[in-house]
């Protein structure tokens, strides 16, 4: 369980443009998956692969919003 509210940094491994969801590679070289949801909360269009993004997380570490740094 993490902290609600904690924010992990890593690399867009694969996004589906149709469905919206995708996977990242967390800095420690885990892949975290994310929903449709959690995109769509970031405000974003799009994803390209190799492109640096946070992920916001839920206490149990779930991804809650992805967004891009700064």
């Amino acid at each position: 369980m993490t902290e609600a509210g904690a924010t992990v940094a890593g690399t867009v491994h694969n996004h589906d443009l149709e469905t919206g969801a995708g996977a990242v590679l967390l800095d420690d070289g885990t892949t975290l998956h994310y929903d449709a949801a959690a995109f769509a909360v970031g405000g974003l269009r799009l994803l390209r692969s190799g492109q640096r993004v946070l992920l916001g997380l839920d206490s149990a570490g779930a991804p809650v919003t992805v967004h891009l740094p700064g």
